[in-house]
């Protein structure tokens, strides 16, 4: 191929990134450029990260280094689907890459789950991260608060209810989410793991975190600490299990403190209903127990439970892209190692995909790594047989964008943007106050 393999990549976070990282560092001359719904670059960073984990957002610094590659560039402002289609993508680019995430809640089939005060955590957790599609405001109302699930984005929702506003002022919080929580009376957060201490799903320096608050009481129960021999292999062959469970264990034993808030971590409790009329009143569990092998059976045994809101943390859905085929059961997209899969079970032609619309919402952030190397061997195996397109020249996709209209944003406005928000911290002596507001987002880093 005498000119450079056009690679689309639609969406800029981690998982996108990395692909164009491995593209970018290959034996094939590559060009790459990354579509991003969003005004800014770095997606789950962003906008799924607790602002009170700088060293999970450290990993910016790392994109941040992909993206200044002079072979990669960024279209942000671009929602696919609605400003550009796969066909529109065909036209231009050799191959196209689908990285867009999971960014929607896992919906839970109990009795009166979509009661008002009944919320997804995914959407909390947009509010807080100051994404730009949602509301302003949050309705922090309750003052005991259950939170189902028993992983990482649990944790973080359980950790932003309970900490002081004034706790999370020196993050980036944008100023809409700092007056919120300050105005929000709770005292009690209840979270809920079906399973016991050794099945649950958070690392241990997640987990650790919740008692470094000077505010915040956590509070383990002395008989949720069981364990069965599928626990004790699963302690044994796991030394991140291993941890967790010392740190419950030790939390279980020791007395309980004086903070003003409390965090109570609950063990083998199913959630079952929640309660109410006109909205949340409380919520109903039913008591596990475990069968041996790591696994639970219900007893029969309910407790209800005096809360006034429930967020439901029981895992993120990729949402159905345009002409792309989709599994509405798993939320991913079919595929064989990376390579898109149509009804028929045939390739796409072309169209790959990784991360988590990839394989699911699992693992850490690193972890999109090893998908991104799958996709990208598969994609440069089939190099030298793909279609070539019919616009592949640099400068055609920005005539194309331009002909429709398309306010996108570069990753030179990205600099803008980032200066611009850095330039707010330091007048309140912060890192950065990020920008909420699309159009505000867009007009900076348009420079205007």
């Amino acid at each position: 191929m005498s000119r450079s393999l056009r690679v689309a990549i639609v969406g800029a976070g981690p998982a996108g990134i990395y692909t164009a990282d491995l593209l970018d560092k290959s034996d094939t001359g590559v060009s790459i450029d990354l579509f991003e719904r969003m005004p800014a670059p770095f997606g789950l960073i962003r906008y799924g990260v607790a602002p009170d984990h700088p060293r999970i957002k450290g990993i910016v610094q790392a994109l941040h280094r992909v993206l200044d590659r002079p072979g990669i560039r960024l279209f942000g402002n671009v929602d696919y689907g609605t400003d550009l289609k796969l066909d529109d993508l065909r036209e231009h680019y050799d191959a196209v890459v689908f990285a867009t995430g999971a960014a929607t809640d896992r919906a839970l089939d109990i009795p009166g789950i979509e009661r008002p005060g009944s919320y997804g955590a995914a959407d909390f957790v947009s509010w807080y991260d100051g994404h730009p599609d949602v509301p302003r405001d949050w309705p922090l109302e309750a003052s005991s608060v259950a939170v189902l699930g028993a992983g990482n984005v649990a944790l973080d929702v359980a950790r932003i209810l309970a900490k002081t506003a004034d706790e999370l002022l020196s993050t980036e919080i944008p100023p809409n989410v700092y007056r919120g929580l300050a105005a929000s009376p709770v005292t009690d957060v209840h979270v809920f793991g079906r399973r016991g201490p050794a099945q649950a799903k958070f690392t241990p320096m997640e987990l650790r975190e919740l008692d470094h608050s000077p505010n915040v009481e956590v509070i383990v129960y002395p008989e949720d600490i069981e364990f069965d021999e599928g626990s004790m292999a699963a302690i044994r062959s796991s030394k991140q299990v291993d941890m967790v469970v010392k740190t419950l264990q030790e939390w279980a034993i020791r007395e309980p403190g004086s903070r003003p808030k409390r965090l109570h971590l609950h063990f083998f409790h199913s959630p079952a209903e929640v309660l109410g009329g006109e909205r949340v009143t409380g919520l109903r569990t039913e008591r596990t127990e475990l069968t041996g092998d790591g696994g639970v059976r219900g007893t029969g045994e309910f407790h209800d439970w005096d809360v006034q809101a429930v967020y439901r943390a029981v895992g993120y859905l990729s949402e159905h892209l345009a002409e792309i085929p989709f599994d509405h059961t798993s939320g991913t997209v079919p595929h064989q190692a990376g390579r898109v899969l149509d009804l028929d079970e045939d390739q796409l032609t072309g169209v790959y995909t990784t991360g988590w619309i990839k394989r699911g919402p699992v693992g850490l952030i690193g972890h999109t790594k090893g998908d991104a190397a799958e996709t990208v061997a598969s994609l440069l195996a089939d190099a030298p047989l793909l279609p070539a397109p019919e616009r592949p020249g640099p400068d055609a996709i920005l005539d194309f964008l331009a002909e429709r209209g398309v306010p996108y944003t570069t990753w030179e406005g990205w600099g803008r943007l980032d200066a611009h928000e850095r330039s707010l911290g330091t007048a309140q002596d912060r890192e950065r106050v990020k920008v909420v507001e699309r159009a505000e987002m867009v007009r900076i880093s348009h420079g205007a």
